[in-house]
């Protein structure tokens, strides 16, 4: 949790309702999720979802010493201030239980955003000279579209044209230090924004009146799921995958038990949870790996990378048989409707409910859809899915 807003806040001017998520009272729905996921095609949009983020700075001696050993990406001993990196967490078996991103900051200081609170935990196990505290007073927020680099060089009164992808530049706004980080998931271009939450109201409405002016959105938190993930082809926990924790060893499985989200997977393939939790090659993430040390998760992971099981891939719904699902609703009451899917992504009003269906060929299971999203732009229904990889035909039924 970083950012906590007051009810008078400009962040729920405009808002049609709020919703409470993991302790925080957001704005679900400004305008309608097809305006704000359009104004990401077309303009661009401003979020502030991210504000929940677990944010955890480690430091000391050993710091790289123990993310080498508990994440399977290059060498962070060699990362330089104003990097960051797409860090992931494997458990023994090589299935992924945390990913996130790091900042790397002065000395051996290294900034980390959803990799807490299973980093945590081996912080206080290590034995090593490194030390780890939650940050609870940080602003975090998205602009995400075509017009975001314009949007915030207006803002900030500041050229932003030399941050290359994944690097980050502090910068001046309001007359506060703010870091611009450019990195986004949704497959245009964006940027994060951080600072000190003392100065985020008026961070947030100065770059707001700007995006306003270009004609821009703000984006709610009911929007978000629909925007970042599914139709940029990018997996997300909780909407694509589940982290294993139960099958880490013990110690690591209490610990996250009395840290984490119970969220319980429904839909035609709930009854294989196996089938939720996912290898980095599953997802498309193992170019992220190195061998060149030894990380928890190696010796598994090997083994997948000679024979790797799934593929992720885009499926795209028939148009026809998506107005028949939505019309089973209207033949009567001797009729048993389909089931919904009336909704931007599966669940109500939360919208990160993980449904699984079975993906099937000639009848027989070859994978399993998940993260299904109306995307606005192409005008289509579609969902990522986790097949086997001789399916992954493009073009293929």
């Amino acid at each position: 949790m970083t950012m906590i807003f007051s009810s008078d806040s400009n962040v729920f001017k405009g808002a049609q309702t709020s919703m409470t998520m993991m302790g925080a009272t957001l704005p679900y729905v400004y305008t309608s999720a097809r305006d704000e996921y359009l104004a990401g095609r077309e303009s661009a949009w401003l979020g502030i979802t991210l504000n929940v983020t677990p944010i955890y700075v480690l430091s000391g001696p050993d710091a790289a010493t123990l993310l080498n050993r508990v994440c399977v990406n290059r060498d962070f001993s060699l990362m330089q201030e104003g990097m960051s990196k797409h860090a992931l967490i494997c458990n023994e078996n090589g299935h992924l239980i945390a990913d996130g991103v790091i900042m790397k900051e002065e000395g051996t200081v290294y900034r980390t955003y959803w990799l807490a609170p299973v980093l945590e935990y081996y912080v206080t196990t290590s034995g090593l000279d490194v030390q780890g505290t939650y940050v609870q007073d940080e602003y975090f927020f998205q602009i995400d579209g075509p017009k975001s680099l314009e949007i915030l060089e207006e803002a900030t009164q500041t050229d932003l044209h030399d941050i290359k992808f994944a690097k980050n530049k502090k910068v001046q706004i309001c007359g506060t230090e703010m870091t611009v980080h450019r990195l986004g998931m949704s497959g245009c271009l964006a940027y994060e924004v951080h600072g000190k939450a003392e100065y985020g109201e008026k961070v947030y409405t100065k770059i707001r009146d700007v995006l306003e002016s270009y004609g821009g959105r703000p984006q709610g938190i009911g929007s978000y799921g629909i925007i970042n993930h599914t139709t940029a082809g990018y997996p997300n926990q909780m909407q694509h995958f589940l982290y294993p924790y139960e099958e880490c060893n013990p110690e690591l499985g209490a610990f996250m038990k009395q840290r984490s989200m119970p969220l319980t997977p429904y839909g035609s393939n709930s009854d294989y949870i196996e089938d939720y939790y996912v290898y980095p090659y599953d997802i498309g993430w193992g170019y992220l790996i190195n061998y060149n040390h030894d990380f928890i998760g190696k010796e598994a992971l090997l083994k997948v990378k000679s024979n790797q099981p799934r593929k992720v891939i885009t499926l795209e719904w028939n148009a026809d048989d998506v107005a028949d699902v939505f019309a089973s609703n209207f033949r009567g009451k001797d009729v048993e409707p389909y089931d919904s899917i009336e909704t931007p992504t599966d669940g109500d009003m939360i919208h990160m409910l993980l449904r699984g269906d079975q993906v099937l060929k000639n009848g027989q299971k070859i994978g399993m859809a998940v993260g299904r999203t109306w995307a606005y732009y192409e005008r289509r229904m579609i969902s990522l899915a986790y097949i086997k990889p001789e399916f992954a035909i493009e073009g293929e039924e």
